[in-house]
């Protein structure tokens, strides 16, 4: 009987296959200037960077599911549960599904098969459309002490084209989320447990999040409300004054956690345990300076002793 479960979620920034590797005319053509020079040797050493973290994480054990976006493919994904099993770490399993992001990049769970099971049909994803597809929110159904736990990953499309030039996409990708909220207990009960996490590219108070999303900072209105409401985890964070990622010297908090009324209130036979937690921050970051360390992916960014330029975020939950 599992009576515990660790859920994390990292960007883990350009995770992508060596220069050489099989993939679409189209997305060579797109990312060509951007892995110029990118082979076995980096790849290599940035699988183990990103492993220290994951590691790390849950007093050391790593955690017992963990999302993960812009990663290229499964290929580069397994790569990573390779090295990170070779390190000592957990045997994990890959739950991913292809995207058309423009760059190819997707959202995907590593889990440890000793924990969760997940059955093919248990998965699903929708893309954000603007003229094309761009990121994506990829559902998993995972049993877990014979029950199902739901986990939604998601990588909102970006702001660089501008926070409010962009902002209707995020809106876009926050009303599907809410739709796939009702959808999912209307399916599996109203109670059934739901954790949502990602990197979603506007901070806990943006529209995206508290009008479109339903994601919100008040527990009694998300146990008793009419609505699909989720309780965002991350507001005592906002409070205290961090962030997962850094943009012109400020700290913003993109990547979150939240959950449904069924953890709340422990009718899912699940509730949290402790509050959300911002992950490896003390050696991630750069000396004298704030802010995650980047490994990079161009040519003139690379710097091997980097991670990512994201923190990844957890919480915990138990029966």
């Amino acid at each position: 009987m599992i009576n515990e479960l660790f859920i994390a979620f990292w960007n883990v920034e350009n995770l992508f296959d060596v220069e050489t590797a099989d993939r679409s005319e189209k997305i060579r053509k797109l990312i060509a200037r951007d892995i110029a020079g990118w082979d076995e040797v980096l790849l290599g050493a940035k699988l183990v960077q990103l492993s220290k973290v994951i590691r790390s994480m849950n007093a050391g054990a790593g955690p017992d599911i963990m999302g993960v976006c812009e990663v290229e493919n499964r290929a580069v994904l397994m790569k990573l549960a390779e090295k990170i099993a070779s390190d000592g770490g957990r045997e994990y399993q890959v739950a991913h599904a292809d995207t058309s992001d423009n760059r190819g990049i997707d959202v995907a769970f590593l889990y440890d098969p000793a924990i969760a099971s997940v059955s093919p049909n248990q998965t699903y994803q929708h893309w954000i459309v603007k003229r094309f597809a761009t990121r994506e929110l990829f559902q998993v159904n995972f049993e877990v002490n014979g029950q199902i736990v739901v986990l939604v990953g998601n990588h909102w499309p970006s702001r660089t084209a501008g926070q409010y030039e962009s902002e209707p996409y995020r809106m876009t990708a926050g009303e599907t989320l809410s739709y796939w909220i009702e959808r999912i207990q209307q399916e599996l009960g109203n109670d059934v447990p739901v954790v949502v996490l990602g990197d979603f590219n506007d901070e806990p108070f943006n529209r995206s999040l508290i009008e479109y999303a339903l994601s919100i900072n008040d527990s009694r209105r998300v146990i008793s409300g009419k609505n699909p409401y989720l309780l965002n985890l991350m507001w005592p964070i906002l409070a205290s004054g961090a962030g997962t990622y850094t943009y012109g010297g400020q700290w913003n908090l993109f990547d979150q956690i939240m959950v449904s009324r069924g953890i709340l209130s422990g009718k899912s036979g699940w509730q949290l345990h402790g509050a959300a937690q911002i992950e490896a921050a003390a050696f991630m970051s750069y000396p004298k300076k704030i802010g995650p360390r980047r490994f990079g992916i161009k040519p003139t960014e690379r710097d091997v002793a980097g991670f990512s330029d994201h923190y990844p975020v957890s919480i915990r939950l138990k029966r």
